[in-house]
């Protein structure tokens, strides 16, 4: 059932969800709740916090999969949830996916609670764009949509991600394909790795850009990289007038690995791309599996990620494993340490606690289904952090989680196994020096 008010503040029409929040303990678990919108498939959840403030935005899909972006807003750390929230005023124009989901960010106020800004992909008229709306009212309501700037031009682009920086300007970057307008089938052609006829990947990718934006035009949009993995997640971290960003490339020979790039100036200007890790991924193809990036107090730059190695036994199927990098200067990353998972690993995210301790969440398939994990960790003796697996006992079965930094506590959203909900949950605890399991 939907009912309609407007908005103080804005004086908006706008759609409010009402009896369509579950709070329901998960079996076997202590704080665990559901997100839902009744008769939807609730789906790929991202989660931003600002002390115990903590916001959800996630996709909803009908039947027919028209699909609408919801949020929901939590004032005591997420332990409780207020109903959701429609942000987008357009019936069903969310393209919206894993690698790709609606992502929140929150733009601190002095005396206030936060503003909300979300920002999604929706199919154009010659392609895809890239829509932004925001709220003044906590979460209220949205004001109407309107395109991140630079995301009309013809082609395809998505995989975005945002950041606040300094003054509450809002930035972003995003994975974009106009230099492939002109052939459609060859864009596809490079994300199906399966298909026959295909031109030269590495070639491909020179068409395909890492773009940087601010959401108020501010900063011009302008193509800060080429030669990017298109379907791959990126990452974007400000901190100060320092800006950070992370994404798969694409380099000789097909190797799908990490790059990074950061800019001193607010994103008016980035240095040569680095590659983070030479993992030698030689792929036909996209994983569709990005990387994740958190910044510390110190300014050391921390990327996860999924990449190829060789399995322990022969088999046809691939070994993922997760890794984990860090840089002081942005200018080179040590060397790659494995995260322990207990099965195939993907879709990672980290975050930056309460005296610089980390956690990682990603997702995992073992026994035939996938669930959520964790990896927690704090600097040893020699000064580089060693994580310790925690599976999420009692969360079920799930897929993509976020997270997001509390107060004292982290908090995970993910994806239900049966994708009919978002599941919340209160990580608290402090992170373990140990070789994990």
């Amino acid at each position: 059932m939907r009912t309609r008010f407007r908005s103080a503040a804005a004086g908006l029409s706008v759609l409010s969800l009402c009896c369509v929040v579950r709070l329901v303990p998960l079996a076997g678990a202590v704080g665990p709740i559901e997100l839902s919108v009744s008769d939807r498939r609730n789906a790929t959840p991202t989660i931003a916090a600002d002390g115990q403030f903590v916001a959800v935005a996630w996709g909803g899909a009908q039947a027919g999969g028209a699909t609408d972006v919801f949020t929901a807003v939590s004032r005591d750390g997420g332990r409780t949830f207020g109903a959701p929230v429609r942000v987008n005023h357009i019936d069903g124009d969310a393209r919206v996916n894993g690698e790709q989901p609606p992502h929140i960010a929150l733009v601190p106020r002095a005396g206030r609670e936060p503003g909300l800004v979300v920002v999604w992909t929706t199919k154009g008229p010659n392609g895809t764009a890239l829509l932004q709306s925001r709220s003044d009212d906590s979460g209220r309501s949205f004001a109407p949509a309107v395109l991140v700037p630079g995301t009309d031009a013809p082609g395809n682009r998505g995989w975005e991600a945002i950041a606040v920086a300094p003054g509450g300007r809002v930035v972003a970057v995003w994975l974009d394909h106009r230099e492939l307008a002109h052939d459609m089938t060859m864009a596809a052609s490079h994300h199906d790795h399966k298909s026959a006829g295909k031109p030269d990947g590495v070639a491909m990718a020179q068409k395909s850009k890492l773009y940087f934006a601010s959401l108020d035009g501010a900063a011009l949009p302008r193509a800060v990289a080429g030669g990017v993995c298109y379907c791959c997640k990126t990452a974007l971290v400000s901190a100060g007038d320092m800006v950070y960003a992370a994404w798969r490339h694409v380099y000789p020979g097909n190797l799908r690995d990490m790059a990074f790039t950061l800019s001193r100036d607010g994103g008016r200007t980035f240095a040569t791309p680095v590659r983070v890790s030479e993992d030698k991924w030689a792929l036909e193809g996209c994983p569709d599996d990005g990387p994740a990036m958190a910044i510390d107090a110190q300014r050391r730059i921390h990327i996860v990620w999924p990449t190829l190695v060789g399995g322990t036994t022969p088999g046809p199927e691939p070994n993922i494993a997760l890794f984990y990098a860090m840089s002081t200067d942005g200018k080179q990353f040590t060397t790659r340490e494995r995260i322990p998972t207990d099965g195939m690993p993907h879709h990672p995210r980290i975050a930056v606690g309460a005296g610089g301790s980390l956690t990682a969440a990603w997702d995992e398939l073992s026994g035939g289904s996938r669930r959520i994990a964790i990896g927690r960790g704090r600097a040893d003796d020699t000064g580089r952090p060693r994580f310790r697996r925690e599976p999420l006992m009692g969360a079920g079965t799930g897929v993509y989680p976020a997270i997001a930094v509390a107060g004292d506590a982290v908090v995970a959203a993910w994806t239900s196994g049966a994708s009919t909900s978002i599941h919340v949950q209160r990580l608290t605890g402090s992170a373990r020096t140990g070789t994990g399991q």
